[in-house]
């Protein structure tokens, strides 16, 4: 009798082992109690580029969670450029304790920095055109503090000599951009430098609303431009939609400063990869999560700004020829890109 209790009693331990294994393990025999991090994501407006940017985010980060056996979970949302929604977003990611804040954009990255001043929560943030003017970082090697991340940074001597490639005798060039985007500033500045130094007329025009922008636009035809330069401008990628035909109409070309713009009607949209921007962003927040480093100590990544995307519908209202047109820029260019009207990059896929 006691040999045949002591047997069960061993039976009843080995099911109780199994059992404690099973709860660590799913079906595929992976680790439920693998480390989880949560990550606040807020992004400043919905337009194409943006949206790009975080689609990227989410999906490499999957990938990363899955090579390292973690899970990161995302908490996301949109301010719609709104800074009191911006705020109240931010501060909940900080209630919710997250282990590292997303800022999309300049003014969520720059908001972002100043809540987590005494937290130190990490932040990364994706498509700041000039962090250091901004004051977001002490330098691009070593940001400094708790915050790093990735810069679309916009060459506009590049774009500027697109416009001269495409017609040598333009004479005069609209500047419209948004005065309060903190990205647009250093870009006309260094625009004005450069049509000033070409002896080159140029017309500005400014909006904080679809409605000011397509008036703005207006005005610039109205002045009989021979060419429109935006920088990556918020504002004006917003209002796109509202001002591409016009601008086609009177056969003035908008060069602009992302491909998104070339998206939703622009002429040309010049500048990085944003989806890989977006990618190159995750990575850099999976090693910081992950390997534990320290975001300050981690060098701001730019990227190459040499690719032009030419919308060919617009390129033929225009009357362009597109073979002569991308002969015209490729020594301006690292390579020459078509694409076509569309609200977002998942349509023309």
């Amino acid at each position: 009798m006691k040999k045949f209790i002591a047997i069960i009693l061993a039976v009843l331990f080995t099911m109780s082992l199994a059992s404690c294994g099973a709860e660590k393990t799913d079906n595929n025999g992976a680790d439920n109690n693998a480390k989880t991090y949560k990550i606040g994501v807020c992004n400043y407006v919905d337009d194409a580029s943006l949206n790009q940017i975080v689609d990227n985010i989410k999906s490499q980060l999957k990938v990363k969670g899955d090579e390292a056996g973690v899970t990161f979970e995302i908490d996301y949302d949109n301010c719609n450029a709104d800074a009191n929604v911006m705020s109240q977003i931010i501060a909940d990611f900080e209630s919710k304790n997250v282990d590292l804040m997303v800022g999309v954009a300049t003014p969520v990255a720059m908001a972002m920095q100043t809540a987590t001043e005494e937290s130190g929560t990490p932040v990364v943030f994706a498509a700041v055109s000039d962090p250091l003017a901004t004051g977001l970082v002490e330098s691009l090697e070593k940001p400094g503090a708790n915050i790093t991340g990735t810069s679309d940074y916009l060459d506009t001597t590049a774009i500027l000599n697109l416009i001269f490639a495409a017609n040598p005798d333009a004479k005069k060039i609209g500047l419209l951009y948004d005065v309060g985007q903190d990205s647009s500033a250093t870009p006309i500045t260094d625009a004005k430098k450069y049509l000033d130094e070409k002896g080159i007329e140029y017309v500005e025009k400014t909006g904080t609303t679809v409605d000011e922008v397509t008036l703005a636009a207006d005005a610039l035809i109205a002045e009989k431009v021979d060419a429109v330069f935006t920088p990556t401008d918020n504002t004006i990628m917003q209002a796109e939609l509202s001002i591409y035909e016009k601008f086609a109409d009177a056969k003035i070309p908008h060069y602009t400063g992302a491909d998104s713009f070339a998206l939703n009607g622009a002429f040309l949209g010049y500048g990085v990869d944003y989806a890989n921007l977006g990618k190159e962003t995750a990575n850099m927040i999976a090693d910081i999560l992950i390997n534990g480093k320290n975001a300050g100590d981690v060098a701001v990544m730019t990227f190459d700004n040499g690719t032009a995307t030419v919308n060919t519908e617009i390129c033929e209202k225009l009357g362009f020829d597109f073979d002569e047109i991308e002969k015209a820029f490729a020594p301006n260019c690292t390579k020459v890109e078509k694409i076509t009207t569309a609200e977002s990059f998942d349509e023309v896929k």
